[in-house]
């Protein structure tokens, strides 16, 4: 009996310690919540510094709570506004770019650098300074007045590219066999799965709009660093850039010179002494915090609902890294029942998932269009499913650079009895009530009738998919499937074929809400939903255990490496539930 008492007094003392930890670590983690909400004043004569070390995404995720992980990102929309804000302010004189390798997408991209753009127009200073520049990050800084690389340092200006990972043979030593139903000769999204290289209608089309988004690249930076689009394009083909000397050479830097250096030029513009170091502040010093119902300059009760659209469509809820249907469908519908708002932005970032996920989310954008302005912002990818919820707003507003179209559906289902039998020695039997009752099945082959029943689905879906398509574009059905097959376009293409209205950015899309609905500018106030989690939600959910699954994707992420993306498309083909309308691969532009 002692020795019972005895353990059950160590247990408690123990839960005791544990529990005391934890409301340390909690008081400690409120301390920090409480310090950050305290925003640093600017002094005056100040320099705003970009590094953008982290992601672009459309709403990003604080660093400050993210303990030892690496989900970590900026919001595009928050970084404009900084922008934005920095050009009225009489404290901030310039910005520094101090950028190496930028991680967002071209349309993004696009967004910033008309931010910096824009920024100029106030007669203030941009400095980029680069130690290793790679083409994305180029692109922003070729807007500077002055482009500082270190003399050992490295840029890259050689053009676009993406890579695809071809899994067939992979699945024939595993023994998986994958059944592919499609439709659209250019819908390759499941290619990976059944061919070694990319087909001849594949290729294509990643041709085409590569050299689309390349085009406007070159056109731009020809603007901004006053050089011939021919000359650039030839040096980019040629890759002439191979050292920091050539970039001089070349006229794509301004200077070679260390960071010492920039901090001469920024005195300089500033007008203090050389021995004083200039005030520089960074991005999350001068970032206010996002705030869900967010001041346009107005104190006005009119409201412009902006709905972020970020990820995979899934059915369900989802998640805050995923386009869940029932979340996206309630916020719809409550921004279209609020009579405060009177028009709606859907920002797009996505390559699409689930056609009956994105078939929920239309049919709430549909409903919406009836009584209210709703117009469709594509930001970096808005295709196939993304496509699908962009299609019944009223206008559709892309960059040059967005990915869109990918009009067309695919399923796919594994046959693992090969895998079990072959390799695992793993046998199945099966007991049924009728002759299909197992279906669907991956553990046995399908029947030619299987087969050719599962395909009519998939047919029968792509020909609402291009209905309702050609219906929210206002053209014959016929003429939609002739641009449709599942191809891909950039923004620029996209516009010439009457996939969208307007090439724009989100302040465009704005402002085109704003004027549908007949508010004034300083006339309405921008509400973004859904609703994210509040500092003190996040806090909670790291007690609560409810990001189980960010936890395992880091640890796979680490473990993997470079072979990590191989895994997760693996884990995305044995997960697919249903027809998808989704892009063709993980399209990741270098």
């Amino acid at each position: 009996m002692g020795q019972f008492f005895k353990y059950v007094l160590a247990t408690i003392v123990g839960l005791l310690a544990f529990s005391f930890l934890g409301f340390l670590l909690l008081v400690g983690i409120i301390g920090a919540a409480a310090s950050a909400d305290d925003t640093k004043e600017v002094a005056a004569n100040s320099v705003l510094e970009l590094k953008l070390n982290e992601p672009l995404t459309e709403r990003g995720r604080d660093s400050k709570f993210n303990f030892g992980g690496n989900n970590a990102s900026t919001g595009l929309i928050n970084l404009k506004e900084a922008i934005g804000r920095a050009k009225g302010d009489d404290d901030i004189k310039g910005i520094l770019l101090n950028l190496d390798i930028v991680q967002g997408g071209m349309a993004s991209l696009e967004e910033v650098r008309d931010a910096l753009l824009d920024f100029k127009k106030s007669g203030k200073f941009v400095v980029a300074y680069h130690e290793v520049c790679s083409e994305k990050s180029f692109y922003l800084s070729s807007v500077a007045n002055q482009i500082y690389l270190h003399p050992q340092g490295t840029l890259e200006f050689n053009g676009l590219s993406t890579e695809v990972m071809f899994y067939k043979r992979l699945f024939d030593k595993a023994g998986i066999q994958p059944y592919i139903f499609r439709v659209g000769s250019f819908k390759s999204a499941v290619e990976p799965f059944f061919r070694e290289n990319f087909s001849d209608s594949a290729r294509y089309q990643t041709v085409s709009f590569l050299n689309s988004i390349n085009g406007h690249l070159i056109s731009q930076v020809a603007k901004s660093r006053g050089i011939a689009p021919e000359r650039l394009k030839v040096i980019s083909d040629s890759m002439l850039v191979h050292n920091a000397p050539d970039a001089l050479r070349l006229k794509l830097v301004t200077k070679l010179g260390y960071f010492d250096q920039v901090q001469d030029y920024m005195r300089g513009k500033l007008g203090i002494a050389k021995n004083k170091k200039p005030s520089v502040v960074s991005l999350s010093e001068y970032t206010e915090s996002e705030r869900e119902d967010e001041k346009e300059g107005s104190t006005s009760g009119n409201r412009i609902a902006v709905i972020y659209a970020e990820g995979d469509i899934v059915t369900g809820r989802g998640s805050d890294d995923n386009i869940g249907s029932t979340k996206f469908a309630e916020a719809i519908r409550k921004a279209r029942l609020d009579d405060k708002v009177k028009a709606v932005v859907l920002r797009i970032n996505s390559p699409g998932g689930s056609s009956l996920a994105s078939d929920i989310i239309y049919r709430e954008v549909l409903l919406t269009k009836k009584v209210k302005p709703i117009i469709a912002s594509m930001s970096d990818v808005a295709a196939s499913g993304g496509y699908y919820i962009a299609m019944a707003c009223d206008t559709i507003v892309a960059h040059p650079n967005s990915i869109t179209g990918s009009i067309g559906v695919f399923g796919v289902l594994p046959n693992i009895q090969p895998l079990l039998a072959d390799k695992l020695g793993i046998t199945v039997d099966r007991v049924s009530t009728g002759k299909f009752s197992d279906l669907p099945t991956i553990t046995r082959a399908l029947t030619d009738f299987e087969k050719r029943t599962l395909q009519g689905e998939v047919d029968r879906i792509y020909a609402d998919f291009t209905t309702k398509a050609a219906l929210g574009r206002r053209m014959p059905v016929d003429r939609l499937r002739r641009i449709a097959s599942g191809r891909v376009w950039s923004g620029i293409e996209a516009k010439n074929n009457g996939l969208v209205d307007v090439l724009g950015d989100y302040n465009d899309a704005l402002q085109l809400a704003a004027a549908r609905a007949g508010l004034k500018a300083d006339d309405y106030r921008v509400q973004r939903l859904p609703r994210q989690k509040s500092e003190f939600e996040n806090i909670l959910s790291m007690f609560g255990g409810s990001d189980d699954d960010e936890a395992k994707t880091k640890a796979m992420k680490a473990e993997l490496g470079p072979l990590y993306p191989a895994y997760a498309q693996y884990q995305q083909l044995m997960q697919m539930r249903g027809v998808q309308a989704k892009l063709p691969y993980v399209l990741d532009i270098k």
